[in-house]
């Protein structure tokens, strides 16, 4: 089993990372496979609706979002981890996750989703509801910790002062390990739920 991080802040080692690490070291104790992905420092463009994905597989533009397709495809789990701009995640991770969602065609129920955010002050909860918006787009689970899913401060010594962020993304890990553990088991005993085929309706006729 195996769940994939993303790093959306430009900063590799910064208050993201912070956080995220954190998660992933309760992963790991649990037996989950991790890999950390630092995506917010690159120049990706977002979706222009080409539709070259549709008859591809995969998107136009040949970038990271293609190398990190493959990997959501066979992972357990996908934590998105964003710094907050704006009260809002960083654009570049939402242009990432725009067109990696939008391209790639394989079925991504069940798979574990989490949410983390990092602000030196506030805008959480927005950014935290942008994010997990992504998961039940396509029937992927969310897994709660013991409070939304935050952390705070402007530098990672002050993220990890933040002693209830922390034990919250220690809370979340835990909890995504025993998610991923029981959904396998789910699927080996009762498969998959049956999925009807996608209807796709217009609101002005």
């Amino acid at each position: 089993m195996k769940v994939l991080l993303i790093n959306g802040s430009p900063r590799p080692k910064g208050c993201t990372f912070t956080a995220l690490s954190e998660v992933e070291e309760q992963l790991q104790k649990q037996g989950i496979e991790t890999e950390i992905v630092q995506v917010g420092h690159l120049d990706i463009r977002g979706c222009t609706a080409c539709g070259y994905c549709s008859k591809a597989g995969k998107c136009v533009f040949d970038d990271v979002v293609n190398e990190i397709a493959p990997k959501l495809a066979k992972a357990d789990g996908l934590v998105l981890g964003s710094p907050v701009y704006f009260a809002s995640a960083n654009g570049t991770l939402i242009s990432f996750l725009d067109r990696l969602f939008f391209s790639t065609g394989f079925d991504k129920r069940m798979k574990v989703g989490a949410a983390v955010v990092s602000a030196r002050r506030g805008g959480t909860s927005a950014a935290f509801d942008q994010l997990n918006k992504y998961f039940t787009n396509q029937g992927m689970p969310v897994a709660a910790s013991q409070y939304w899913n935050s952390v705070h401060g402007a530098s990672p010594e002050d993220v990890r002062k933040d002693t209830e962020g922390m034990q919250v993304m220690r809370s979340l890990g835990q909890n995504m390990a025993f998610l991923v553990k029981s959904i396998a088991l789910g699927k080996e005993a009762f498969g998959l739920p049956e999925k009807e085929a996608r209807l796709f309706t217009n609101f002005i006729r």
